[in-house]
């Protein structure tokens, strides 16, 4: 009979093997394997004396600490599902995230209670909020005595919100097996083992940290948590820690680069950074490396529980020089050990384009590393796996060596600092302005992020707004990340047929930076 496929099993096992090792460090507490194991059974120990059954789900908003840690175990063990939430999302966007998965208990942090309490009165289901973790803990009990058996390993274990191609969110559900899976392919791809030390930099709200919750505990590694991304405290927790490890936004690298840079900082011992997002520019990842910083550059995307490719490194590349380097490492490669071959480039009628390097398509995938659907949204699900492979909306390109290059993304899609953000979503909240009688958001490129929202808006006939207006507008219903950084006035290019051309206002601004550039 074989055995199911569950992340619980690698901090049972590490818990097991290494109960003195030190597991987490957060600010001052440090936490042995077998004091993060107990904390674990308190938790769903505690959950379930709150009344949460299996497939309930546990909401949680928190920055990267132990009370976003734990849950990653201790949800799984009370047998139920995982929400994280993200931090940086405004009352009535997680209002709506709340009541479209029907939580039953939210888990919060002290300093993010002011905003998500504005929203709690309109959240039905929820029957259990508490902001004070470590109490919660006490309530329960070690061992935790009533686990319930997991017979399925595809059985929902976490739900993660993704904007995608539409302004309404959409539910990724993980697996068991899913993320058994790719915490695998994690330590296999980026060389993870006992004597690693894993920084968290990358938000755990963020595709469940791209499994590196449980990658780093499968394998007995230390977990360092960092409530914000700053580059001297990340600095401070390098050394002090002896972190080897850490993955980011192209943003927290080349942040991090130019802050060592600026201070003479160079990381002799050397250590790995993991980057996804906007394709990293080749400039980054010459920074990185000449103050020791070894770069891994990865894909994927929310409904591939995150990293689906690596530009896996052929050791006859470091004989290249550093720009031809660079330029290589800027591909997003090939797929993840644990996908196999399941990564395909093609053209509307699902052909594989050639390898050429020049003729693009859209990159599909299928395999381990893809989500069992979206929650509660069965017709976007079929779409998404529309020929029984799951479509990214991403165009590339695949050279002769088989590896694969972005040369486009979906085209209302801005990706910023590694965020996603929908631009219809943004559109739909500037519409809401009552001068605004049309509006378009496309991507616009930025130094610091990669790309940040540029809206074009059409006023009614009378009416009058400044850019300020519409942006403050915008951050007081969204997430600031998610609002315009510059607005553009004037009548919108249309077909024929009425619809935005979008294209034409890409154009546009190309033919602004270019002119700012002469």
């Amino acid at each position: 009979m074989k055995s199911i496929l569950t992340p619980l099993d690698f901090l049972a096992r590490s818990a097991l093997v290494y109960p003195d090792r030190v597991a987490v460090v957060d600010g001052e507490r440090r936490l042995t394997y077998d004091e993060f194991n107990q904390r674990v059974h308190q938790l769903a120990s505690a959950l379930r004396r709150q009344g949460v059954q299996p497939g309930d789900r546990v909401a949680v908003l928190a920055p990267n600490s132990l009370a976003a840690l734990e849950p990653h175990f201790g949800v799984l063990l009370a047998g139920a599902v995982l929400v994280m939430l993200n931090t940086r999302l405004q009352a009535r966007e997680l209002e709506w995230l709340l009541n479209h998965c029907e939580a039953k208990v939210l888990i919060v942090d002290p300093q993010l209670l002011p905003v998500v309490s504005q929203a709690l009165s309109n959240v039905p289901a929820l029957k259990v909020v508490t902001s004070d973790y470590e109490g919660l803990l006490t309530q329960g009990e070690f061992p935790f005595t009533d686990p319930s058996p997991i017979t399925d390993e595809d059985a929902v274990i976490a739900i993660n919100y993704t904007s995608g191609t539409t302004g309404v969110p959409k539910g990724v559900m993980y697996t068991h097996r899913g993320g058994y899976i790719n915490a695998l392919g994690e330590l296999m791809e980026h060389g993870l083992g006992p004597d690693s030390v894993y920084l968290w930099t990358l938000p755990l709200f963020h595709c469940n940290g791209w499994c590196f919750p449980w990658a780093v505990t499968a394998v007995g590694a230390r977990h360092v948590c960092l409530r914000q991304v700053e580059p001297a405290r990340i600095v401070e927790l390098i050394r002090q820690e002896g972190v080897t490890h850490l993955c980011g936004a192209p943003v927290v690298v080349s942040t991090l680069t130019q802050y060592c840079a600026a201070n003479g900082i160079c990381f002799e011992n050397g250590l790995k950074i993991v980057t996804a997002g906007a394709p990293p520019s080749p400039a980054v990842l010459r920074a990185a490396e000449e103050i020791g910083i070894e770069i891994a550059h990865a894909y994927g995307l929310t409904e591939t529980y995150g990293p689906h490719t690596v530009c896996a490194w052929r050791r006859e590349w470091n004989a290249l020089p550093p720009y031809d380097r660079a330029q290589i490492k800027a591909r997003q490669g090939v797929p993840y050990l644990i996908a196999g071959t399941d990564l395909r480039v093609v053209d509307s009628s699902m052909r594989d384009v050639p390898c050429d390097g020049l003729t693009m398509g859209e990159v599909i995938m299928r395999g381990n590393n893809v989500m069992l659907g979206y929650y509660n949204n069965p017709e976007a699900t079929a779409k998404a796996f529309e020929g029984g492979w799951f479509h990214s909306g991403d165009l590339a390109v695949r050279h002769g060596d088989g590896y694969i290059e972005l040369r486009d993304r979906a085209k209302d899609i801005v990706i910023s600092g590694g965020e996603n953000i929908s631009s219809i979503e943004v559109e739909k909240v500037l519409h809401e302005h009552p001068a605004v009688l049309e509006a378009a958001v496309v991507a616009a490129p930025d130094e610091k992020w990669g790309e940040v929202p540029q809206a074009w808006v059409s006023l009614k006939p009378g009416e009058h707004a400044t850019a300020e207006e519409l942006i403050e507008f915008c951050r007081a219903r969204l997430a600031h990340f998610k609002c315009p950084k510059y607005v553009e006035f004037g009548p919108l290019p249309h077909t024929a047929t009425g619809k935005l051309r979008k294209n034409e206002l890409r154009a546009r601004m190309a033919a602004q930076n270019n002119s700012s550039n002469a």
